[in-house]
Parts: C-alpha cells; sequence; structure tokens
C-alpha cells in the first residue's frame, strides 16, 4: 500500500503497539502512526489486551479490500416470489432502511455483507453468479 494520508473515521480504535508482529500490515498502527502526529486525544485498543503474537484479534488489514454498491440490477433479475423473500430476510437482517440503503447503493456493502446477501440469495433459489451494481477498493474500517 502506498505512503498516502488515511481519511480515518471517527471512532476507529488505534493501536501504538510497534512491537506487535501484525504492526507492519496493520490499519490500526498504520492509522495510528500518523495520528500520533497531530492529535492530542487518540482512541487506542487496550495494550493489555494486544497479543502481539501475530494472532490480535483487533489486527485489520492495511490492504483494501473491495465494497460494492447496490444489487439493483440482481432484483430486476429474480422472479417476484424470490425477490420477496430475499428482501424479507435481509431485512430481518439488516433492518428496513438499512436493507433499502444498500440495495439502492446509498450505503457500502462489505465484503461479508457481499457473501451474506449472495448466499441468501441462493436460498430463494437464485441459481446465477449474485453481482453488484459497482465495486470499490478501499480499506476496511469496520470494527
Amino acid at each position: 500500500m502506498k505512503d498516502s494520508k488515511l481519511e480515518i473515521p471517527h471512532g476507529f480504535a488505534l493501536c501504538g503497539e510497534a512491537d506487535c508482529l501484525c504492526a507492519a500490515k496493520c490499519l490500526r498502527h498504520k492509522a495510528y502512526l500518523q495520528q500520533a502526529e497531530t492529535a492530542k486525544v487518540l482512541l487506542v485498543v487496550n495494550p493489555q489486551l494486544c497479543t502481539k503474537d501475530g494472532r490480535c484479534a483487533y489486527f485489520r488489514d492495511v490492504e483494501p479490500v473491495r465494497f460494492a454498491s447496490g444489487f439493483t440490477q440482481m432484483q430486476k433479475r429474480m422472479l417476484p416470489d424470490q425477490y420477496d423473500k430475499f428482501m424479507w430476510k435481509l431485512i430481518l437482517h439488516f433492518g428496513r432502511n438499512p436493507y433499502f440503503e444498500r440495495r439502492n447503493g446509498k450505503r457500502e456493502i462489505s465484503p461479508g455483507e457481499q457473501e451474506l446477501i449472495a448466499d441468501v440469495a441462493r436460498q430463494v433459489g437464485v441459481t446465477e453468479e449474485f453481482k453488484f451494481d459497482a465495486y470499490q477498493e478501499q480499506q476496511d474500517w469496520t470494527n
């Protein structure tokens, strides 16, 4: 990953543990190094909970991942009964407004959510590969 300035979201926990085996590839550590230059107050992962053995539960890979947005084109390809079941299963999982925000491309869809949505489509009988309306590579700031 290039050494560009990160746009760190508010509330993202940082990690200052330079001696951790994960530090060189950890988004939390890279964000910490950037924020430590100028910030007066930092939100950090509790150092007592860091394992430093390469299996840190708080590790976030610095490499960008593929986020998706929207699935209106797949919706058009489903049978009405399939879509109805698909929609309600996902509304029960995400909630009504968050479901429609994801469907319409107003909320990004993480890789894990992409897998969930494609799995629900298979559960209701969609046999073709589930494709989202658009994709974008970016840092995964979730969790």
